[in-house]
């Protein structure tokens, strides 16, 4: 343990991170013996070493990412690494990591077993004071440590029977929005459901993809939830839009984000007409552009309400989309709290969109907006 001390007091002292009464005791301490001075001044060449190592460590796990993402979005090719091959590359990668520490480890220690070698005879009583202000904190940093080195061992176990899941190429694109942050429920389409044979996959802003399953589709409002079923999906705040319980208002101006292409694209226009197609109640009419991948798109007023979701658009007309109106979420959220397992549905948002500019807007919403893709 004092090993260990003593290289996080020299440590620490070189970051600048001790107080002003641990510096005072271990200039002193360096002032009084040459030896310790010189060792010290070797320790901050070891440790500018580590920094150079750190940075190159970085610069790879950078390129790497990078290499990921150009990959998922076809702009380069690369054959992947499929079922435990992925967890077994990533662990290997891991273990070379904690060897390099390991290794390094061992040579401070060597090199402080030095150090407290010669001071120990010259400064016992300084270097017992510096070692107890310093023990406390140290304790929590080797806490740290083992549980790092848990979840590791854990993981490694877990990946010799619980092999990832594939995320096999779509077939299709559509788009979705999130309505419940709490449960990671998700509202489309349901025609875009019906299109998913095997897989159905949500993909954000920054082209993540997690595995979701259907749990209410109502082909009569075209309405679909979705539940995000991946675990590494991340909890998102509540939206910053509310779903509104009345009709859109004839010309109410609004906005959409969607995926029609591989990036998400914004679009507006109003609402042109209260009912939809040969007057179905379900749906409103809007002035405004859509294609293929704006199924399940958010429909948004000027204040952050949520008017509508997209569903088709008038062929035989150019500039004339429908839309479901926002009622029907209610509706269909009510449904799904019947369903075992999930009565904890409900829509969580903290509306904060209104009297903020548009590209404001736009800018928070989209962290709510998803590809839908399956195959």
């Amino acid at each position: 343990m004092d090993d260990i001390l003593l290289i996080d007091a020299a440590e620490r002292y070189v970051k600048g991170e001790m107080t002003a009464e641990e510096k005072s005791y271990f200039e002193e301490l360096r002032k009084n013996n040459p030896e310790l001075d010189q060792s010290v001044v070797e320790h901050i060449f070891f440790f500018n070493e580590l920094n150079k190592y750190t940075d190159t460590r970085n610069f790879k796990h950078n390129l790497n990412e990078t290499v990921a993402k150009l990959t998922n979005e076809g702009f380069i090719s690369k054959a992947p690494l499929k079922g435990k091959a992925k967890i077994v590359y990533m662990w290997n990668r891991s273990k070379r990591t904690i060897a390099v520490a390991a290794s390094i480890a061992g040579i401070v220690s060597i090199f402080i077993a030095s150090l407290i070698s010669m001071t120990s005879n010259k400064a016992p009583n300084t270097t017992t004071l510096l070692v107890e202000k310093l023990d406390e904190r140290l304790d929590k940093q080797v806490d740290k440590t083992r549980q790092i080195e848990r979840k590791l061992n854990t993981l490694a176990a877990a990946s010799a029977t619980t092999p990832p899941i594939e995320i096999k190429p779509s077939k299709f694109r559509a788009t979705g929005f999130l309505i419940d942050n709490t449960n990671n429920f998700i509202v489309t389409n349901a025609h875009v459901v019906r299109e998913a044979k095997n897989q159905l996959i949500v993909e954000n802003n920054k082209g993540q993809q997690f595995l979701a399953e259907a749990v209410y589709v109502n082909n009569e409002s075209d309405l679909a939830i979705l539940k995000v079923t991946d675990r590494a999906f991340k909890k998102l705040a509540p939206m910053p839009y509310s779903i509104r319980k009345t009709n859109a208002n004839l010309g109410e101006q609004i906005f959409m984000l969607g995926y029609p292409k591989s990036e998400i694209v914004y679009g507006e226009g109003y609402v042109s007409a209260k009912n939809g197609f040969r007057m179905d109640t379900i749906y409103c009419q809007l002035s405004t552009s859509a294609n293929e991948g704006n199924s399940g798109s958010p429909v948004i007023n000027k204040n952050g309400e949520l008017l509508g979701i997209i569903t088709s658009m008038e062929t035989n007309a150019a500039g004339v989309v429908f839309a479901i109106k926002s009622p029907n979420i209610y509706n269909a959220v009510e449904e799904v709290k019947k369903i075992k397992d999930y009565e904890k549905i409900k829509i969580t948002s903290a509306p904060s969109l209104k009297g903020i500019d548009r590209e404001s807007q736009i800018k928070k919403v989209q962290e709510y907006v998803f590809m839908i893709k399956g195959n």
